[in-house]
């Protein structure tokens, strides 16, 4: 005999259902399908319309019509999006109008500012860290700041000293360079203290600051202009643009200006906190549109999203 004063509860009388008239999340021409060639298109459209597989086409479908309609699709970067390579895919996208301007943390701009001055970036931090030589390179400390004044803003100063110091090997690679030279938008936004070059003996609190406010006044007329229809993605910055872009949302319908039923989306390998809820929940409240939230890596979503562009164009 048991010593519990409960007995196990006993199912007879419990009501059932047929399974066929109760709803389904999933049936089977939801299912996914083997691939057998056709290219990026085809293997997309090989995936089960489940979960992130439909959500990944619906991001690149909000893209092709954001194109068709001559709307805004702007691009916030963090920094592993810079040193993982993807700077010519950017361009590329930047050429063929799925890209009209940029949003930079200080990390994404370091990264393609040394990319563009000497071919290599990133450093080992554990091993420079224990001698406090983290940092502490002369050219980038130096020149990142050099390249700021008082008549433009931090992603286009960048851009213009860029175009007398980066090493022609390498101007093609850089994002700051070549959309500089297209005229294209952008925007870099820094937390003083963040980023190396604010270590440098040269670096000046004041232009740093004057800068990226610029910038983010900048960054407002943009996202003004992604009212429906537009887009904007975050690619994997976790704090510092999904606060910067909310405060932008909340300037625009302040001043009165129109901004609902435009898409977002947030691609990184980790979801955190204020991208779901600053970039991809809290700016569609009330508001109409979708947010998107895509999990992977960036070296190889950002490529693959590229693709599927490129091959709806065609």
């Amino acid at each position: 005999m048991s010593r519990y004063a409960h007995e196990p509860l006993s199912f007879h009388g419990l009501k059932t259902v047929p399974i066929r008239s109760r709803d389904a999340k999933v049936r089977v021409e939801h299912f996914g399908k083997p691939y057998s060639g056709g290219g990026v298109s085809a293997l997309i459209d090989s995936l089960p319309h489940i979960l992130a597989a439909d959500s990944f086409r619906s991001v690149v479908d909000a893209l092709v019509n954001a194109r068709a309609r001559k709307k805004m699709i702007l691009w916030g970067l963090g920094g592993h999006v810079i040193k993982c390579g993807l700077a010519p895919i950017l361009v590329d996208l930047m050429e063929r109008r799925y890209a009209t301007a940029f949003a930079l943390n200080g990390a994404a701009a370091i990264h393609d500012f040394e990319i563009a001055i000497a071919g290599q970036t990133s450093e080992d931090v554990e091993a420079v860290l224990p001698d406090g030589s983290f940092g502490a390179a002369e050219e980038t400390g130096r020149e990142f700041n050099s390249a700021l004044n008082d008549e433009q803003g931090f992603g286009e100063s960048l851009g213009k000293h860029l175009e007398t110091i980066a090493d022609p090997r390498f101007i093609h690679l850089s994002l700051l360079c070549e959309t500089y030279r297209n005229s294209t938008p952008v925007t870099v936004h820094v937390a003083i203290g963040t980023d190396t070059p604010h270590t440098h003996p040269t670096a000046d609190g004041a232009a740093l600051g004057r800068a990226t406010h610029h910038d983010f006044r900048l960054l407002c007329s943009l996202v003004k202009d992604i009212d429906d229809g537009g887009v904007y993605l975050n690619v994997g910055s976790a704090v510092v643009l999904p606060e910067v872009f909310l405060k932008a949302v909340s300037v625009v319908r302040n001043l009165g200006h129109p901004l609902a039923n435009f898409t977002t989306v947030n691609f990184d390998f980790l979801q955190h906190y204020r991208p779901k809820v600053n970039v991809v929940e809290r700016p569609h409240a009330q508001a109409g549109g979708h947010g998107y939230s895509i999990t992977g890596h960036h070296e190889i979503m950002i490529p693959l999203l590229a693709a599927a562009l490129i091959e709806r164009h065609a």
